[in-house]
């Protein structure tokens, strides 16, 4: 690892290098005019990246952006006469309202339908750019965007452009790193790869997919800016879906969630053509195949591909994540607390329907201080659902939940998660391309009141990223797994992951945890491992509900069942009761095996 990470850094100083240099034996203007507009695109690749690579939504309104951008700074300058510093802000800014308009109905699509949304806005403005002639010149554009001038120096051709817009590349690739290298770094790949999962962890993904659109959307503006100063003339073609394309493949070619290869992509598909131009009308073909060739290569774009011949060496550790730290709002090893009395969450007549089926069907129970209640019931008896309708996912038709005497009924997924409601899931949703450690520790994210503009400002050390790794590391420990936490978890075996999936649900600092079927597909040895690890959590106080059909796993296990089937509930009460009940033993748990659990 250690050799991979000098690799690495010897690799990657030498590429800085040779970009650095490259413009040096540039012998024309116009070759530096063609870096000078490829660094504009990087600009427009770094953005594209905040809302396409970092939560994964396919945005087509990144060339809208860019063009409208470069319509305000050219109606600005060459019309109103307003300088650079102040055509330069009111792109941004009107970038960014357009983006918050924009967000307002399409943000809640999902999918290719909030891809097609997205691609209709720059048809609107295209559309309008060439109708309003009065305004934006038509189909002709403006002519006469002078070029930048900051505190009263222009800015000439040449090499003062190119530095002056390469200037803005690395603000830009600034703001990517800041972005994605701490606690909200971590929050932005779990929205992208499990959104679900992210809910569960008290994150919001519509909080941080509109953030990512919008900074995303300001970028686009910086960009489009400085493409019209560049050029020094605004038309439809800013606007035609050509720059949405030459976007996408920028990203897609040198890797949407690299800083270097949204860099590496543009200066592709920006000199590529300028390269193969002396094949004449065969060089659409060659730059085509190139591109697709890297592609077939490199799926994962050419930054992914070093990636994976270079791995990257996991950071060393702080002191902060210390053996002998431990958050002091985590629950004590030692003394053992015995149920209460007194219900921490309550469930009252609680109803679901979907299509007339009543999945559940006026439930009631409760859950008491440090208990360990199981629900169980044959397939389709509503477990599932019961637990979703309590975390949010699902909204009930009826009934209430009340937590700690607060109703949460009604509240979203993450609000839950925030009051207090833990829970795995049937099909685990682990991030598997992230370690071990970071996947328990961005439960950590609410706790430690992570945001965009926090991390902004975060200096060389993320002091809440280290808080939210040392209490992770400890969540880890108290499972055996601190010494895997360095860990892919795509390479761990299912019963680890198991593990891994409840230690992050406990990182979360919950009240009340919800485990559904945590027992599926373990061994013997590793069910046993698991109950310990459960009665532990129960014995310092922290309630458990457990889904489960393995009765056996339940027999030493809970302190309390409740049994569904077709979504009401039958019988509730101690194990050694549920298994004499004659509906029960009728609906689910049969004679024999009613025999034999209680004996």
């Amino acid at each position: 690892m250690l050799r991979s990470a000098k690799l690495r850094l010897v690799v990657g100083l030498a590429a800085l290098c040779a970009l650095a240099s490259w413009p040096l034996v540039m012998s024309s203007p116009y070759d530096l005019r063609l870096f000078t507009l490829a660094g504009v695109f990087a600009i427009l690749a770094i953005g594209y990246q905040f809302i396409f690579g970092y939560v994964g939504e396919l945005s087509l309104s990144q060339g809208a952006f860019f063009g409208f951008s470069a319509y305000v700074t050219g109606i600005l300058a060459a019309k109103a006469g307003l300088d650079f510093a102040e055509t330069f802000l009111a792109s941004i800014v009107a970038c960014v309202l357009l983006a918050v308009l924009i967000s307002i109905p399409v943000l809640r699509l999902a999918s290719h339908y909030f891809a097609l949304a997205t691609l209709g806005v720059g048809q609107v403005l295209l559309l309008l750019a060439i109708d309003w002639q009065s305004l934006t010149g038509g189909a002709i554009g403006l002519s006469g965007v002078p070029l930048p001038k900051l505190f009263g120096v222009q800015i000439g051709r040449g090499w003062p452009l190119l530095l002056f817009v390469w200037s803005f590349v690395l603000f830009a690739a600034i703001v990517a790193h800041q972005t994605k290298r701490g606690l909200y770094g971590l929050a932005c790949h779990v929205v992208r790869q499990n959104a679900v999962a992210a809910r569960a962890l008290a994150i919001d993904p519509d909080a941080i997919r509109f953030a990512m659109f919008l900074l995303s959307a300001a970028i686009a503006g910086v960009a489009g800016a400085l493409h019209a100063h560049t050029i020094r003339i605004v038309s439809p073609e800013g606007l035609d879906f050509k720059v949405m394309i030459a976007c996408l493949t920028m990203a897609v070619i040198g890797g949407r969630t690299h800083v270097w290869g949204a860099v590496a992509g543009a200066l592709l598909v920006v000199h590529l053509p300028e390269w193969l131009r002396g094949f004449e009308q065969s060089y659409v073909i060659i730059t085509s195949s190139v591109l697709i060739l890297i592609l077939i290569l490199a799926p994962e774009g050419l930054a992914g591909f070093v990636d994976r011949i270079l791995p990257v060496a996991t950071p060393e550790r702080t002191s902060t994540v210390a053996a002998s730290s431990r958050p002091s709002n985590l629950p004590a090893g030692e003394g053992v607390l015995m149920p209460s009395e007194t219900p921490i969450l309550a469930i009252r007549h609680l109803t679901k329907t979907f299509g007339g089926v009543h999945a559940l069907n006026n439930v009631s129970f409760s859950l008491m201080r440090g208990s360990i209640t199981a629900v169980i019931g044959p397939n389709g008896s509503g477990k599932t659902t019961l637990v979703n309708c309590m975390t949010g996912i699902y909204r009930a038709d009826a009934g209430e939940i009340v937590l700690g005497g607060n109703e949460i009924t009604s509240m979203s997924s993450d609000e839950i998660a925030a009051r207090g409601v833990g829970r795995t899931f049937q099909n685990l949703r682990l991030v598997e391309d992230m370690s071990v450690l970071d996947n328990v520790a961005v439960a950590r994210f609410r706790s430690e009141e992570a945001s965009l503009g926090k991390a902004m400002l975060t200096g060389r050390r993320d002091s809440r990223l280290e808080r939210a790794r040392s209490h992770a590391l400890h969540v880890l420990r108290q499972f055996g797994l601190d010494k895997i936490a360095d860990a892919r978890c795509g390479s761990l075996p299912h019963g680890i992951k198991r593990l891994v999936e409840i230690a992050r649900a406990i990182c979360l600092d919950p009240v009340v945890l919800l485990l559904d079927e945590p027992a599926a597909g373990l061994n013997e040895s590793e069910q046993a491992e698991l109950a310990g690890h459960l009665e532990g959590l129960a014995a310092r106080g922290l309630t458990l509900l457990v889904i489960e059909h393995n009765m056996e796993f339940l027999k030493s296990l809970a302190t309390h069942m409740v049994c569904l089937d077709y979504g009401e509930l039958i019988a509730s009460g101690r194990p050694s009761a549920i298994y004499q009940d004659e509906r029960v033993v009728e609906a689910y748990i049969g004679r024999r095996h009613a025999a034999e659990l209680g004996a």
